[in-house]
């Protein structure tokens, strides 16, 4: 055994120990929320595809059309040739939802967050992330090399504090959280932060990954938010990440944006399906679906503050996960995610996919 094999061995052990060793599973997605994995039919939690846009014929059949135009892949950057022109409609589209001068289309939400916020903070400058934010804005606060704060859930006070002690020993300061979160399916308070992070000359920025499509926004809230992130892989159904913000700061990041700048842009089949999904969104009636779902299969005992009637999920600690065993006498797909506290988190998503004969 090698000394590499050696140490991958050892690591590996001591997730185990920690239940937090993970594997992979073979699932195949087929009709509704139904999945098949090893030879069982289940009905499936653990999908983001909220609206079930990437089954959506109008979406299917846009990527297959771009798949005839434009081919498989982008074949390079979007710096060398790889801008292609359905690229500059998507952003157009986006930046048109979230009322913004611009937008730059990424790779990933998660190489969005890699790339936006090291290009904007970096040594000498304050972030301030909330503790529940995604793993990758955790990743890109700690790339950019800045000062990292992290502040209490939802904690407005919490935050106000910490940047009235240390805003002023810093240069720039950024404040980045989610606006629905991904384990509990509460909310920010984004009107209060903005206001505080107005205060302080702090760029607010948010991760809207598990609420485009879903939450309806106010719009004077979104123009307080300077920097509005998200993702095309959950209810778009399709892949890729975004930001939307003002010309300049687009600009910046097309140039010093590092995930951007040194990615393989998108290709033309994923970026077609967004704009379908994007024409689809436009219609109350698909986003009150989802929310809906949450009110029929939400834990009785939700998480503290969450919303069930507003966001795709809920949250159920592992002790409630005997109540999801069965539905219309089928398993469930589900998912859990270990927690600080130890208790750990079975999530259950509600999608539109769920019909009257899955539940």
């Amino acid at each position: 055994m090698t000394s590499l094999d050696a140490f991958a061995e050892r690591k590996l052990a001591q997730l185990a120990d920690a239940n937090l060793r993970r594997s992979l599973a073979t699932t195949e997605r087929q009709s509704d929320a139904i999945v098949m994995r090893d030879g069982r039919r289940l009905v499936s939690f653990s999908c983001n595809d909220y609206l079930g846009l990437s089954q959506h014929q109008n979406v299917k059949a846009a990527a297959i059309a771009a798949i005839e135009t434009y081919g498989t892949g982008a074949g390079a950057s979007r710096l060398v040739t790889g801008n292609h022109p359905l690229l500059v409609a998507l952003e157009a589209r986006l930046a048109s939802l979230k009322h913004t001068a611009a937008a730059r289309a990424f790779g990933s939400g998660y190489l969005t967050n890699l790339g936006v916020i090291p290009a904007l903070a970096g040594e000498g400058d304050l972030i301030l992330v909330d503790e529940l934010a995604h793993a990758c804005i955790f990743g890109g606060a700690r790339l950019s090399s800045a000062t990292l704060r992290i502040f209490r859930h939802n904690d407005t006070g919490h935050a106000d504090a910490i940047l009235k002690a240390e805003r002023g020993r810093h240069r720039h300061a950024l404040l980045v959280t989610d606006t629905v979160f991904s384990m509990d399916g509460d909310r920010a308070p984004i009107a209060a932060l903005a206001e505080i992070c107005a205060a302080h000359d702090t760029w607010l920025m948010t991760d809207d990954a598990h609420g485009l499509g879903i939450i309806d926004k106010d719009a004077d809230t979104d123009d307080a938010v300077l920097l509005h992130m998200g993702t095309l892989s959950k209810a778009l159904g399709s892949y890729g990440g975004y930001l939307c913000a003002s010309r300049s700061v687009i600009d910046l990041l097309t140039s010093r944006a590092r995930t951007l700048v040194y990615s393989t842009a998108l290709p033309p089949a994923s970026t077609a399906a967004a704009i379908a999904a994007l024409d689809i969104i436009a219609a109350p009636a698909l986003r009150a679906a989802a929310r809906q779902g949450t009110r029929v299969y939400a834990a009785p005992r939700p998480a503290r503050g969450a919303e069930p009637d507003r966001a795709a999920r809920a949250r159920l600690r592992r002790g409630d996960a005997s109540s999801l065993e069965s539905v219309g006498g089928r398993r469930l797909s589900r998912r859990r995610h270990p927690a600080a506290d130890g208790a750990g988190r079975v999530r259950p998503t509600a999608l539109c996919l769920l019909s009257r004969s899955s539940r």
